[in-house]
């Protein structure tokens, strides 16, 4: 556990105990602070009582007199739709507003790494698509290669609740931007940003707002190195209002849309190849193609992301190379769960929005397309050319036909998962793919896109 310091002797109020709220209150609790933990869930506050913390209502009358900083957990909104209520009250009471990533990046460093040869880094990973899969493919790079490394944030562990820094060790943060928007400290060492598509727009008053959230990672005192995907205007961007001029190594830029060149650092893939160059040399390269866990080119964008990373950290391609052929891939994100009779069955849950969702449509081909759920802002027009390779969409979701009606390819209307597999089952020919890609959030039928896929995986193997 990292003890979260400057707050020692105060009081510091909670909102929110799921598990980062409640990994937060032990963090305070251990650096000395005394927390004053809240949430509207009574078998919530149940359990942090249960570990000795004190419960008070955050909307009562003076309930944040001598309350140093309300600490509010990623999923409560702090400003757009509007504010939460606790929160508008701190804010009136005029109490700073912070969260665990905050809390971390003020509390990591220690004195102990005065006796360090290597000072441990963190590389921090956000974006629209694919920070999920960067950050498992740096952190599996890093420990296939030796070195001490943690997984933390929005995936693994909360960001309070892992070791402290050791000598050459290395945390590696996957941060959404319902995380980065609030952090009041951001200072990673190597920071890395995918790419950008609407989402979450409600959340951050629209695109503006959402990219200027994951923008905060680069500017609230600025990484060492900054990994840059600059196939959208919003990365072409940012990458150049970091780089002080062409040359600038500080800022890699990495691209699945075209060959980068001039005097900088550049990582791209071009027909499945990675090609690294530097100071207008190639130093680097490696055939995608035959990489298992990393299929289709929104793959080779965190191939490229999470090899640039890397090679900020100083591993060499070789060693890269060699970690990359063994990493499984994540679950729910396009995870081959089964190959029988010619046909592949691919679980793609985590493709909640039409961006990601037409990425793994055009990782692969002759797709028996399983998609529906609640559908996000903006409908289904950008989907594209990628609809080209679907050979018959099977559509879930309570408003199913709704969403059929807006798809321009073949679609059954089957509503459950359990006819949704069982149609494309019947209807697969050798050399198909059965993919999972919903195009919409789950929530209409599933408490979250990981019930999703375990749904479809089940449904899958049953049948086999």
């Amino acid at each position: 556990m990292i003890p979260v310091k400057g707050y020692a002797g105060k009081q510091v109020a909670v909102l929110g105990l799921g598990r980062s709220g409640l990994v937060a209150a032990r963090a305070l609790r251990a650096g000395g602070a005394e927390p004053i933990c809240w949430d509207d869930n009574p078998a919530a506050r149940e359990t942090a009582e249960g570990e000795g913390f004190t419960c008070r209502d955050l909307l009562k009358q003076g309930a944040f007199e001598e309350v140093a900083v309300l600490i509010v957990s990623p999923g409560i909104p702090h400003l757009y739709p509007k504010p939460n209520p606790v929160v508008a009250a701190a804010q009136e009471a005029g109490v700073p507003v912070d969260n665990d990533i905050g809390l971390f990046f003020r509390s990591f460093a220690t004195r102990d790494w005065d006796r360090f040869d290597i000072m441990p880094r963190v590389v921090a990973v956000t974006g629209s698509n694919g920070k999920s899969t960067t950050a498992a493919l740096i952190h599996h790079i890093l420990t296939e290669g030796g070195r001490n490394s943690q997984l933390a944030g929005n995936i693994g562990r909360g960001v309070l609740d892992i070791e402290p820094g050791g000598d050459g060790s290395v945390v590696v943060l996957e941060l959404s931007s319902y995380q980065t928007d609030l952090a009041r400290a951001l200072t990673p060492d190597v920071a890395v940003f995918t790419n950008l598509s609407p989402d979450h727009l409600d959340r951050h008053g629209g695109m503006g707002g959402y990219f200027a959230a994951k923008r905060r990672l680069f500017a609230e005192g600025g990484p060492d190195r900054a990994v840059i995907g600059i196939d959208e205007p919003e990365g072409a961007y940012l990458a150049g209002q970091l780089a002080e001029g062409p040359s600038d190594d500080r800022v890699i830029r990495i691209s699945v849309a075209r060959k980068l060149s001039g005097p900088g650092w550049q990582v791209f893939a071009k027909k499945g190849f990675l090609s690294e160059y530097r100071k207008g040399r190639q130093a680097g390269s490696i055939d995608l193609r035959q990489i298992r866990g990393l299929p289709g080119v929104h793959n080779h964008q965190n191939a490229c992301a999470a090899y640039a990373a890397c090679r900020a950290l100083g591993l060499a391609p070789r060693d890269i190379e060699k970690a990359m052929h063994s990493f499984p891939g994540l679950p729910h994100r396009s995870q081959i769960i089964a190959e029988a009779g010619g046909i592949t069955y691919v679980n793609d849950s985590k493709a909640t929005n039409v961006d990601s969702a037409a990425k793994a449509l055009l990782a692969f081909g002759n797709v028996r397309w399983i998609c529906g759920g609640l559908e996000k802002e903006g409908g289904l027009d950008a989907l594209g050319d990628a609809l080209g390779s679907v050979t018959k969409a099977y559509v879930i979701g309570r408003e199913a036909a709704e969403f059929a009606m807006q798809l321009d390819v073949e679609s059954e209307v089957c509503t459950t998962m359990a006819t949704a597999v069982e149609r494309a089952m019947a209807e697969a020919q050798d050399g198909d793919t059965v993919l999972l890609a919903p195009a919409a959030a789950s929530f209409d039928q599933y408490d979250n896109f990981e019930q999703r896929g375990e749904d479809f995986t089940a449904q899958v193997l049953a049948r086999l």
